[in-house]
């Protein structure tokens, strides 16, 4: 019998990034319309779309082998599951998501302490109210079953909910009074996929790839060639992971110099390089990053 890992895809808006994520990693996912079934380019891998909101149960109860889901879930649900590596990404960034106390922007409410016995609307109930707790605030908490920026002043009087940059909740006149939770994505896995060593090992690999194909965002690669009498002078403007790759060339007053930076970083040092010394200078994208 093949072996297969049952492998969780989060449904909605961490869907897209996720399978871009997947496809710098190596593997192409095809999903068809109105499709829970997603195909993947790896015989030992059987995908299934679930809702992130629900994938940490999911892979808890075995049903699935591993998901991505983020932390903020796994909390909520208080799933016993094996968080094997944080993902730092989500639907349009690369910043870790938040759970943010926001009112509206002509509210009296200045603080948490001025929602004692007041009512708050989110769809993160239990954080909420452990959070609630941890200051000693006493506040009714409410689920809401989505369009939550639009519920206060309307229906209660705070609102807890996720967001990235805050423009949404700016674009609903909503100002942010304080972070109730911060979550990464996270690939998870069920303790008896975990258990299994050739599972185990297929999960470690897919970690590998994943976190890899992240790190590799917002890098290039750099490569030129140096007159070795410029190679101090070229050298010592770059930044790298490490130190910069040097290769000997056919003449030897020359050498191959190679470099990995931020992507921003490009822009300004190529003119210097050049200046420097620095000819033939080739950028290059990169799909994986693996320290």
């Amino acid at each position: 019998m093949t072996n297969v890992l049952k492998l969780g895809l989060p449904k909605g808006s961490l869907q897209k990034s996720t399978i871009d994520l997947f496809e710098k990693a190596g593997y192409k996912i095809i999903l068809r319309e109105r499709s829970y079934v997603p195909v993947i380019d790896d015989p030992e891998i059987e995908c299934l779309l679930f809702r992130a909101q629900e994938m940490a149960r999911v892979v808890e109860r075995g049903v699935l082998d591993v998901g991505l889901t983020g932390k903020d879930w796994i909390l909520e649900n208080e799933a016993d599951v094996v968080e094997v590596e944080d993902l730092v990404y989500s639907k349009s960034t690369t910043q870790a998501y938040r759970w943010v106390l926001a009112v509206p922007e002509d509210s009296g409410i200045r603080s948490l302490a001025d929602l004692q016995g007041k009512r708050i609307a989110t769809e993160l109930i239990r954080a909420t109210q452990r959070y609630l707790k941890r200051h000693g605030v006493t506040a009714e908490v409410e689920y809401s079953w989505g369009a939550t920026e639009i519920k206060a002043p309307l229906l209660v009087d705070a609102i807890v909910e996720g967001t990235e940059t805050g423009a949404s909740l700016r674009a609903h006149r909503l100002r942010i009074i304080d972070t109730v939770a911060e979550s990464t994505t996270k690939l998870v896995a069920s303790h008896q996929a975990w258990a299994d060593s050739w599972k185990r090992e297929k999960i470690e690999v897919l970690a590998t790839l994943l976190k890899g194909a992240l790190e590799a965002e917002g890098k290039v690669g750099l490569k030129m060639n140096v007159p070795r009498a410029k190679l101090e002078q070229v050298s010592g403007q770059l930044p790298s992971l490490r130190t910069p790759t040097i290769s000997n060339q056919v003449d030897p007053e020359w050498v191959a110099l190679e470099v990995i930076l931020d992507k921003q970083v490009s822009r300004s040092l190529i003119p210097r390089l050049r200046k420097a010394g620095a000819e033939g200078i080739v950028e290059y994208p990169l799909n994986k990053v693996i320290y």
